[in-house]
């Protein structure tokens, strides 16, 4: 991607999903957004893209979007995935918002024996309706174009041993560590993980909970080598 060419993409009305880049048709429900919240007008450029990596830029039209660049792929960036225990009122969706924005590739709600939300039944669908809402929505405001997947809730005996656990009295070396877990405000059980399990610190000063997740994914950003990035030939970050 050419410096011009991200700068178009940043500077643009809106980034939307579509089906096809190539022949870009909105959303009723985008098509409400472009024309009445952003109150786009004609000439001006949005985003679109498949959320698989695919996206072009499109102007305005008086009734649709006329492409004006070519269909651009990019490159797949490399996965990491932030375990998270919900959290009480909205701040289980700032913390998605931001981990999207930071580059975190996929999120799992975590199921922990001191969670202080109710999550069951019709909450516990509410909620994770509501984290892949926030995620498309933070996915669109920085730019992406490959989706964020939020996965179903999974118990901390089901996640994976390759999993890192965030913990105060952890390991401070992130580099190459694609996924972790954090906990919820109460903390982690002392039976909830294994001793041979990966511990990992968040630094020397106590977080509230969605302060260590948005920490965490910038950890696994950088850890993963993301932060960094190609224009025009030359590796910036």
């Amino acid at each position: 991607m050419t410096n011009r060419e991200w700068l178009r993409r940043v500077g643009a009305v809106g980034q939307f999903h579509v089906t096809d880049p190539e022949h870009p048709t909105l959303s009723m429900d985008d098509e409400h957004h472009l024309r009445t919240v952003l109150r786009a007008r004609s000439g001006e450029e949005v985003v679109v893209t498949d959320g698989c990596g695919a996206w072009s830029l499109c102007e305005v039209g008086d009734l649709a979007l006329h492409r004006v660049t070519p269909v651009h792929v990019d490159v797949a960036p490399p996965e990491s995935t932030l375990y998270l225990a919900p959290l009480k009122g909205d701040r289980s969706e700032w913390a998605v918002a931001k981990a999207t924005e930071l580059g975190v590739s996929r999120i799992v709600p975590l199921i922990s024996h001191r969670l202080v939300v109710k999550f069951k039944g019709d909450v516990r669908h509410k909620v994770v309706s509501r984290w892949r809402r926030i995620a498309v929505e933070a996915v669109g405001q920085c730019r992406r174009t490959f989706d964020v997947v939020v996965d179903e809730p999974l118990d901390v005996r089901d996640v994976p041993d390759s999993v890192a656990v965030a913990d105060f009295d952890g390991d401070a070396d992130w580099r190459g560590v694609r996924s972790v877990a954090i906990g919820p405000e109460g903390g982690w059980s002392p039976e909830e993980w294994g001793s041979d399990r990966r511990r990992l610190t968040l630094g020397p000063t106590v977080l509230r909970a969605e302060t260590a997740a948005v920490a965490a994914a910038a950890l696994l950003a950088f850890g993963a080598g993301e932060w960094g990035f190609t224009i025009d030939g030359e590796r910036h970050g």
